[in-house]
């Protein structure tokens, strides 16, 4: 069974960074990739980055690229989300996810999701 728990959230001014993290614990070495979304109410689940778990390989949002970086530390099975110059758009539940798949961008191709994390940026 795996299990994905998300930090990291919280109240922030626009212009400031957060560090998500999302810890894993399970069959971690049937992961291909761990990626992370974000929801905001009545919208549907956005692909924001995801990396490979073995060989590192990042991919990105277009409309993230620059601002966010993804990173993992394999000894601690832990996905990081850095999130820099933060902006209220950028306010909504943040959620890690993993996948044995190849559809890194895809969020029906994650089979195992945290609870999520909430990130508010006020302006």
């Amino acid at each position: 069974q795996v299990q994905l728990v998300e930090s990291g959230g919280g109240l922030v001014q626009a212009g400031d960074s957060l560090r998500l993290s999302c810890a894993a614990s399970g069959s971690v070495f049937s992961f291909n990739a761990m990626g992370w979304f974000r929801q905001a109410p009545g919208k549907e689940r956005e692909f924001v980055a995801a990396i490979t778990w073995r060989g590192g390989s990042t991919y990105y949002a277009d409309s993230v690229k620059g601002r966010f970086t993804i990173s993992k530390d394999n000894a601690k099975n832990t996905v990081y989300l850095q999130i820099n110059t933060l902006k209220p758009e950028d306010t909504t539940v943040y959620y890690c996810a993993a996948t044995s798949t190849a559809y890194f961008r895809s969020a029906n191709a994650y089979g195992y999701w945290g609870q999520g994390t909430q990130v508010t940026v006020s302006s």
